[in-house]
């Protein structure tokens, strides 16, 4: 027989019910708008710092490793990874309070708020199929999206959401991995494109007892601080590497993957997932110590001011011209409150569509 003809008898889907959630999502439109949303850095600002895509494939390949090693499902976890931050607006956080902050203005109560932006992306916003919304993912993915790690108890969620997702309870252990690779991911990659840029250096991040460790790591290598790039990557290496070890030993004992793979947890439950205590509090004090140095510095919270005044302006500007909307977005007006959807094509947008239409918008071209 020949392989074609062996390829062409098979008359079913071949993947598992997970992996074509990820295959889904990694060819949504949404997905490749990434790209150009805001990580810290603007995406203009140079090819070499992250974005939200190269975000959320940093976070897919550490929540694989941790779930492959622990025996659960590591498409679930990819999945879950790669869908997390769709609803997220352009200009990082900074647009999401933004339009948070404009939708409140108007009385809409429940604002903006991205982690259910992320759920309304997959499960509505995209259309890929004729008689249905979204892009029919599984239901651990969509919970995972929607709970990320912890309960998710939100007052404004429509009576649907609640009845189909118990909001009491943790979602899958694939999405807590997903949530705390999240964490390793961007702390890593943050210091990493903030020496690059030169807005803060290892000498600053010392008073972190955490980041003294790794260096010592780093150093033990004979690498210098003269060779940078090597010298940033060996760091990066080391860190993520150190804390994945740490998180596999912490949870390997408290989790049985032929028992509780892709289990459900009360909110009361204690999470399987994480960091010895000390560790724990290591890492929290640099993520502050991050804000202060890095996400506080002048250059950054001057590009996010651009950047808040630019949803502002795109907003203000679509509500007084709703006929500025593209064809999508505007054939939705007639069944769905103005407003939102206005915040949903906003918080579709990249950052370079944004500035773009921003520009188009107010005369300066």
């Amino acid at each position: 027989m020949k392989a074609s003809d062996r390829f062409h008898k098979i008359d079913k889907d071949f993947r598992s019910p997970y992996a074509r959630d990820r295959d889904r999502i990694i060819h949504s439109a949404s997905f490749r708008k990434l790209e150009y949303k805001t990580q810290v850095f603007l995406n203009q600002e140079g090819d070499f710092f992250r974005t939200r895509l190269t975000h959320s494939i940093e976070v897919s390949q550490i929540a694989r490793s941790i779930t492959t090693t622990l025996g659960l499902n590591e498409a679930l976890a990819e999945s879950i990874a790669l869908a997390h931050d769709l609803g997220h607006t352009p200009f990082g956080h900074v647009g999401g309070d933004t339009l948070d902050e404009c939708l409140k203005a108007d009385g809409f109560s429940h604002g903006f708020e991205h982690n259910f932006q992320s759920f309304r992306v997959v499960s509505f916003l995209e259309k890929r199929y004729k008689n249905f919304d979204g892009l029919n993912l599984t239901f651990a993915t969509l919970e995972g999206i929607l709970k990320h790690s912890y309960p998710y108890q939100k007052s404004f969620l429509p009576a649907k959401i609640h009845e189909q997702f118990n909001l009491n309870t943790h979602p899958s252990i694939e999405a807590m991995i997903v949530d705390r690779a999240d964490e390793i991911a961007y702390t890593s990659h943050d210091i990493d494109d903030g020496v690059n840029s030169g807005l803060i250096s290892f000498d600053d991040l010392k008073e972190s007892e955490l980041v003294c460790e790794i260096l010592e790591k780093v150093e033990a290598e004979g690498i210098s601080h003269e060779d940078d790039e090597m010298f940033r990557y060996r760091f990066s290496s080391h860190f993520i590497n150190h804390l994945v070890y740490s998180l596999l030993e912490y949870s390997r004992e408290r989790v049985n993957g032929s028992e509780v793979q892709s289990a459900t947890f009360d909110a009361k439950d204690e999470i399987p997932i994480g960091l010895n205590k000390e560790l724990e509090t290591k890492l929290k004090k640099l993520k502050k110590l991050l804000f202060t140095k890095l996400y506080q510095h002048q250059n950054i919270v001057t590009k996010m001011y651009a950047g808040k005044q630019a949803v502002r302006g795109l907003y203000k500007g679509l509500m007084e011209e709703e006929k500025m909307l593209p064809k999508y977005f505007y054939k939705q007006l007639s069944t769905r409150k103005k407003h939102r959807v206005i915040a949903d094509y906003i918080a579709h947008m990249s950052d370079r569509h944004a500035i773009t239409l921003y520009k188009e918008m107010y005369g300066k071209l």
